[in-house]
Order: C-alpha cells, then structure tokens, then sequence
C-alpha cells in the first residue's frame, strides 16, 4: 500500500492527496468490497469533513447503500453506533491527531470489526485505481440522519461508580471530545480547556502521546483542586491522565490501573496488553486474579485478539482503552469513568494508587532513521540472542533484569525502540548501548 492507504486507515492531506472525487471513490469501492447496505457514517469537525462526507455517500449511495448519517460524533460514538444499530459497515471521517489540514476514514465492518490494510484497504485502493467497481445499483441508497450522542452517552454513564464528588480539569484540544463531555454532566465536576470545535487547532495538536501538549493542561492545574486531569486526541479515541499534581502517567500504568478496576468486576477475565508495557502491567494483571495476555501494537491486530479470547479489557501504550463493553473498541470516556471510579472509592490521590505500579524504568518509545531495518534486525539478532527472542510485533529480547522490543514503522525508514529495566542506571546503560547498535548499523 502506498499514499494515503495506511495500515490502519486511509489518511492524507485535503485538496492534494484526498480530494472529494478521491472519497467518492473510496464510497463505490468500499461498498463494492463488502457488498453492504446499511452504512454508519460519522465525522468529526475539521472544515473539508463535510465535503468530504457529502461526496463519501455519493459512492455509497451509488452502489445502493444505505446510509445511517450520525453527524458530528467522535470516534467512539460512530464505533458504538456500528454495534448498536446492528449496521453492516461503518466509515468515521477523521485523521485523528493529524494537524488540520489531514483528513481521513476510518473504516469497519458489522460490529465495529476494523478493515486495517491485510483486511481489506489494500483491496480497496486496488478497487479505486483499477476503477473495478461493482455496476451501479438500479435504485440509489437513502441517507437518513440519526443522533447517537444520548444513547452512547447513557451507555458509558451506565458504568458509573462514583462515591464522592471529584474535580477533573479537561483539554479538549478543540477535538470531538467535547461532544462526549455530557457523559459527565452531574458524576464530575470538570474544568475544561480548549472546548470549542476547531478542525484547524488553534492551540496545540491534539495528541497526548506527546508530553509538549499537556503544557497548558499542567499549568491550570498548578492552582490545585484538581483530582486529575485528562487530555483527549482529536477524535477522542485516545485520552491520557496526569495525576492531581499534574504529573503525566504512563499509558501502560493507566491500563494496568483500570485492568485492577476490571478484574474486581470479573475475577478471571483475560486483560490485553501491549508489548510495549511495563512487566508492572502483566504483574498487576495476575495480583488482581486475571489473566494476561500480550498483544500486537495496532488497533486492528488487538480488536482481533481480545474478540477471540472474548477479553474484557485491553489496553495500548498509545492511549488507547478497548472495552467489551463498547463493542470491542475503544472509549476513552469509558476509562475515564473506571479511572474515576477508583479515585472516589479511594482516601489517596491519583499519584499514590499509581506509585505502587511505577516498578520499573522505562525508556519510553525512541525513534532511530535507518536505511537499512533488516540489516539492523540481523545485527540485533546477533548479539541479543542469548536472551529470550519473541517475533510477536517486530522482535522482542527480554533478559533477567531487562527487556526490549524494536518495530519497524508501517510508514517511515524508522525503528521504534522501546527497553526497560530495573532501575534507572541499568536502563540508560542497555538503552545507549542498544541505540548505538541500531543507529550504526542503520
């Protein structure tokens, strides 16, 4: 795949790479792939998301698929929709935390299955260059508009258990978790930043997986007061947590923490994971009674694992929280919620429940230019092998008193480190030493 078709979505820059023929297209070939007819269709609030839907449903509509319209919604919402509305596909217009001049469509199946590029994206921009599409259906699709926010709304408040009143301070990033907010109206007190839709992004982007982009959300929490704070991507699929001082947690330390909030739910029940966590996770997993289990990185690869093991909770270092209870996808307010949950119930702060998890030092995820990733996998291979080797995503080493895994990126001459170890001195000495292989072998 090539261009705008990535491994997970399809993704490019409006008026150059993605144009409105381009989406109508993708809508004949979409449909022509999965032979559906009842489509949900959501996007978020860039300026061309609406453009870019009217011109998605032509293809649809063309080769007869209904279409089931939710308007302005998050990712979250329309993934909800697929499942409660028992559709056969849905398409969500966004490019996520990309800045405003990307656009995009995440795609899926019924039941909010994704379509990832082994599964169906690379057919369908097989579809649209060799303009194969199935003939056009005798009688045109409907369009027909349909509000999902209160439904998905009660739905997550539905698993509320808040014990005592608490104050969250909220950057929306001007995304589309500013329509999720109502899921905390009268649980949460909630002071928000930045929460007015604006597909441009006028203050910062819209990825916390960047610690820059908590600037402002740590400077209002410096007035106290605050129980936690929390920041959300663009499309609101992802969120991350810093604790009452304004301290940003580790994802995997999130995950591990509502795995512990899951398990007294449901003693036993497989827990996902990334193997980019923290050891802490898949301790923390199996002290609480469950049982866990490693995944792939990709939002694709874990929907695909945690449906087979009927898992109830997954989570990914990126920020990404999967739920049972969401059809298998993710909801970032949903973990919120559990988050929540576990700060009322509890006389500590945020920073003293997730002290006893931070066990370890971590590297966090490292990205090397190289020219050359087999000739690095190769050199790694040599001289880590002794250890204990694992091709689940890329290649893992995992050592006594150390691991690391390393990932070529799906899109850039780039490796992904990640490397942990038991205290800080043994992690930058097994980081450097490993960065060194990596970039002078690349």
């Amino acid at each position: 795949m090539a261009g705008i078709y990535k491994a997970y979505d399809i993704r490019g820059i409006y008026g150059e790479d993605l144009t409105g023929e381009t989406a109508y297209r993708i809508g004949r070939a979409f449909s022509t792939f999965l032979a559906c007819r009842r489509v949900v269709v959501a996007r978020d609030m860039r300026p061309h998301s609406d453009p870019l839907f009217a011109r998605l449903v032509d293809g649809l509509t063309t080769q007869g698929a209904d279409v089931i319209d939710l308007g302005l919604a998050s990712t979250p919402m329309s993934y909800h929709a697929n499942g409660k509305l028992n559709a056969d596909a849905g398409i969500m217009i966004t490019a996520s935390h990309n800045p405003g001049e990307w656009n995009g469509f995440k795609m899926c199946r019924d039941r909010a299955i994704p379509v990832s590029g082994a599964t169906g994206i690379a057919d369908i921009e097989r579809i649209v260059n060799e303009g194969c599409f199935a003939p056009p259906a005798p009688t045109a699709g409907t369009v027909q508009r349909r509000d999902i926010l209160d439904e998905y709304t009660a739905h997550i408040r539905s698993f509320a258990d808040i014990r005592r009143p608490l104050r969250l301070a909220v950057d929306f990033a001007n995304g589309m978790g500013i329509l999720e907010h109502r899921v905390f109206d009268g649980l949460l007190e909630t002071d928000p930043l930045f929460d007015r839709l604006d597909g441009t992004f006028p203050n910062h982007e819209a990825n916390p997986l960047k610690h820059e982009t908590y600037a402002a959300l740590q400077e209002k929490m410096k007035s106290g007061g605050y129980d936690f704070g929390i920041a959300y991507d663009g499309d609101a699929d992802r969120v991350g947590f810093t604790d009452e001082n304004g301290i940003v947690i580790p994802m995997d330390i999130i995950t591990a923490l509502i795995a512990q909030i899951m398990l007294q739910r449901e003693p036993g029940a497989p827990v996902f994971y990334d193997l980019r966590s923290s050891w802490a996770v898949k301790e923390v997993i199996e002290e609480s009674g469950g049982r866990p289990f490693l995944s792939r990185v990709g939002h694709a690869f874990i929907k695909e694992q945690i449906r087979a093991e009927n898992a109830v909770f997954a989570g990914e270092l990126s920020g990404h929280y999967y739920f049972r209870d969401n059809y298998f996808t993710e909801s970032a307010s949903l973990a919120v919620l559990y988050v929540a949950n576990l700060v009322s119930r509890s006389d500590q702060p945020l920073s003293a429940l997730v002290k006893p998890i931070h066990r370890y030092s971590a590297s966090g995820e490292i990205n090397s230019t190289v020219e050359d990733p087999e000739a690095v996998f190769l050199e790694l291979r040599h001289a880590y092998g002794h250890g204990k080797v694992s091709d689940l995503d890329g290649v893992s080493f995992e050592f006594d008193d150390w691991w690391f895994n390393v990932r070529p990126s799906n899109t850039e001459p780039l490796i992904r480190l990640n490397l942990e170890a038991k205290d800080p001195g043994m992690m930058q000495r097994h980081r450097d030493e490993v960065l060194s292989l990596i970039r002078g072998s690349g």
